[in-house]
């Protein structure tokens, strides 16, 4: 018999695993609203790889943060229409790996990150809106 907190971990379940990471994926900025197949594939890929969820939600922060983070000045880039798009970031924390409070800073550093973009894009239609 397969004890209940296994069942309910998602290192040891693919199927909350996958969910746990697309849920993650879809709560980025400028990622699709919902995933699609391959998005699942890449998912279950790191999985049967035996990636952790802290690694892959690092590396998931990390790109974000990265893209968010860039030059005012520089053309804004695509929108990101696949999970694959984390692939780099996550084979080189696996190379290099993250100290274990790096996980907590990046997901405030996001968070403030997010909600000054929200702020300065309410500034701006504000102030056009008085035009």
């Amino acid at each position: 018999m397969t004890p209940a907190a296994s069942i309910m971990d998602p290192a040891s379940n693919p199927t909350l695993y996958v969910s746990s990471v697309l849920t993650l994926y879809l709560d980025l900025p400028d990622t699709p609203l919902r995933a699609n197949t391959q998005d699942q594939r890449q998912a279950r890929n790191w999985f049967d790889r035996g990636i952790s969820l802290s690694v892959v939600e690092t590396a998931l922060l990390l790109a974000s943060l990265r893209r968010l983070i860039r030059p005012h000045d520089v053309p804004p880039l695509p929108r990101i229409r696949s999970l694959a798009y984390f692939q780099p970031v996550v084979e080189e924390l696996l190379d290099s790996p993250a100290p274990d409070s790096y996980l907590e800073y990046l997901r405030l550093k996001l968070r403030s990150v997010v909600d000054k973009t929200v702020s300065t894009d309410v500034q701006k239609n504000t102030f056009s809106d008085d035009r």
